[in-house]
């Protein structure tokens, strides 16, 4: 004999399972046609975004230790490519301090990937905008794909450039530590020797975060995944 309650509970769960498999059916994505106001709005907010990061520093690795208490800071990204806190001294207290440990100097002139950094910066929020003007929910959908592989590519040159920068150590260096690589973090903080670094995103990292976000919203909005869009 079957119990009352188990077979209350196996109707409530087909009934439940009959829902979902409704809802499911029901959800048609879209990914053409025309995207809502709200959107088009959205959209630039993010073109704004990522035009300003072009210009300001999108990273930055912080150096503390016990003989530089005031610290140093390395920033990545903007219109110089790679500088120095204090007016560019840090800088060249980290050039010196890598000349004792057998790192390479660093140059902001030696990194291509500045220099083309904030043309394709630039590049994106016009892509954002057309995308806005045009109302056009296939180059918003673009736009958020192409924005995260550049997102992936760029993470990965960076650690690519970290790892180059922290283990091609020179074997004439003043100080040499068998097996230690100084290799900064990509992201959070690491002890090197009696350094501490800090890597994190600057303003320009986070305004780029904000607009790959307005992206992805406005792009799963706009394909029907929250039901049907009103404006």
């Amino acid at each position: 004999m079957t119990c009352p309650h188990r077979l209350y509970k196996d109707r409530m769960s087909s009934r439940h399972e009959r829902q979902v498999l409704k809802s499911v059916k029901n959800m048609k994505l879209s990914f053409s046609g025309k995207i809502t106001k709200s959107s088009m709005i959205l959209l630039i907010v993010a073109a704004l975004f990522t035009a300003v990061s072009a210009f300001t520093s999108v990273w930055r690795i912080d150096l503390s230790a016990p003989q530089y208490p005031e610290g140093m800071v390395l920033y990545i990204g903007g219109t110089e490519g790679v500088s120095g806190g204090d007016d560019g001294n840090d800088l060249y207290k980290i050039n010196e301090l890598n000349h004792y440990v057998g790192m390479a100097q660093i140059h902001p002139g030696d990194f291509w990937e500045f220099t083309v950094l904030p043309i394709l910066l630039c590049a994106f929020a016009v892509l954002f905008l057309v995308a806005a003007i045009m109302k056009s929910k296939k180059l918003s959908i673009a736009s958020l794909i192409s924005f995260g592989i550049f997102g992936i590519l760029g993470f990965v040159d960076f650690y690519h450039w970290t790892y180059v920068y922290g283990h091609n150590l020179s074997p004439d260096a003043p100080i040499k530590v068998p097996g230690m690589a100084y290799q900064p973090p990509i992201i959070g903080e690491k002890q090197l020797l009696n350094f501490d670094a800090l890597s994190q995103p600057d303003l320009g990292g986070y305004l780029l975060v904000a607009a790959g976000l307005l992206l992805a919203f406005v792009v799963i909005k706009e394909m029907g995944v929250f039901g049907n869009k009103k404006n």
